[in-house]
């Protein structure tokens, strides 16, 4: 290439250099009828989302736009309803997503809860008395199901339908409660924060509609706006079948260095049949691919042992109905020296406490496998318990709660997080 051209094509690639490394500006909305603040979108209730416009409620909610005046544009006025409401913003590409929200009402006491995606709990019960505001953070993550280099996860038909929302190309948030009261909400992307990435089966995935409920979307309310949680789980997955649907190597095409990976398998896996499966056998060599795959990233994986089922013997107390796969699983994390957190143990711990009277109030309905929001919640206490007691690094990235005893849980009566509106009678996969 002559000397000449060389020179003319170098401030261009600069500026394409320096244009790749300025991070995208914050998107910015004013929930109300009054003039926004600077910088700010205004957004009315009757603002539907659409490709086209990039932004807006989901159909379905009654919205109420309320003007309190003051002064303040951006705490002026805000958005409310009696059911829950859902507002979308298209995510310019997959990844993690810093969300910032304002909560308040100048005339009466606030409650707002707020979740994301697939029902992910973001804020709970964030409650504020008349005149005061709240602006607090969380992080969300959004991925797509074609995997960079070729090839595309193989998608179960739930996940084309109820679960679209885990795979579609925008950030959507619901907001909830007595009086929720959304003044704004900003979004920014997040790339340089670390994500935990969790690869399971129903019992930790994202469930999209009441009763059921998982850890994995309950663990997301335990964490600062720091860190990002990725549940790549999904309904009647073994370790097998998430690596043949291509789940693993999505997760490998953008895990980073320093991410986490965390592993609960077993439900499904102890129903496979054949010439050498079982649990020392090929569930144990796939838990090393897994284990694998997670170092030759630079990822840390961390091994989560399946909860127990509903199953509980004359005396009380609960029996073991996953065999040998638990086991498999602690053998495997002493010879990977890898993060163990057993929450088989800690499950069985927290059922015997509620008692066979009671135990029910933690699972969906008469299911015995899959959680109500209840229990999801506990379990995922379970898990942050696990995490501390292991002294991972991910310690610091925990808001500071008290610790937490699975033989002593949270009464049930007490527990009061708003349900969604939709429900089913239609199981997970994986009983």
């Amino acid at each position: 290439m002559p000397l000449r051209r060389v020179a003319s094509a170098v401030p261009v690639l600069l500026a394409a250099l320096a244009a790749a490394q300025t991070p995208s500006p914050a998107l910015k909305f004013g929930f109300g009828a009054a003039t926004p603040a600077p910088g700010y979108t205004q957004v009315l209730a009757t603002t539907m989302y659409s490709d086209d416009l990039g932004y807006g409620f989901e159909p379905g909610a009654n919205l109420t736009n309320i003007h309190r005046g003051g002064g303040d544009p951006l705490r002026d006025d805000f958005i409310t309803s009696d059911t829950p409401f859902y507002f979308s913003i298209k995510a310019p590409e997959e990844g993690n997503y810093k969300v910032t929200v304002t909560l308040g009402d100048r005339e009466a006491e606030s409650v707002t809860t707020v979740k994301a995606e697939l029902r992910r709990l973001m804020l709970e019960r964030v409650r504020l008395a008349p005149g005061k505001f709240e602006t607090q953070s969380f992080i969300v993550n959004v991925r797509a199901p074609h995997i960079a280099g070729g090839g595309e996860v193989r998608l179960k038909d739930r996940e084309k339908t109820s679960e679209a929302r885990a795979w579609d190309n925008r950030i959507t948030l619901e907001f909830s409660d007595a009086h929720p009261a959304v003044c704004a909400v900003e979004i920014e992307k997040a790339d340089a924060i670390p994500t935990i990435f969790i690869a399971g089966d129903s019992t930790s995935t994202d469930q999209p509609v009441e009763p059921y409920n998982s850890w994995g979307q309950m663990l997301t309310r335990f964490f600062k706006p720091d860190i990002a949680v990725a549940n790549h789980g999904e309904s009647g997955e073994s370790l097998r079948g998430f690596i043949g649907e291509l789940r693993l190597a999505k997760v490998m095409s953008v895990i980073k260095p320093g991410d986490y990976l965390f592993i609960q398998m077993g439900h499904n896996d102890q129903k496979e049949k054949g010439e050498s499966i079982g649990a020392f056998t090929s569930y144990e060599t796939d838990l090393k691919k897994f284990i694998a795959e997670a170092r030759r990233h630079d990822a840390i994986p961390v091994l989560v042992t399946s909860m127990n089922r509903l199953t509980f013997d004359d005396a009380g107390k609960i029996t073991n109905s996953l065999g040998d796969y638990p086991e498999a699983v602690r053998q495997t994390a002493k010879e990977e020296n890898v993060t163990l957190i057993d929450l088989n143990a800690m499950s069985k711990l927290f059922y015997e406490a509620l008692g066979p009277t009671d135990a029910h109030l933690a699972f969906a309905g008469k299911d015995t496998t899959h959680h109500s929001d209840y229990g999801s919640y506990e379990l995922a206490k379970c898990i942050v318990e696990g995490i501390r007691q292991s002294k991972l690094p991910l310690v610091k990235y925990l808001f500071d709660t008290p610790p937490f005893d699975p033989a002593h849980p949270d009464p049930f009566a007490k527990f009061d997080l708003p349900p969604d509106p939709l429900a089913t009678a239609q199981r997970p996969y994986g009983q």
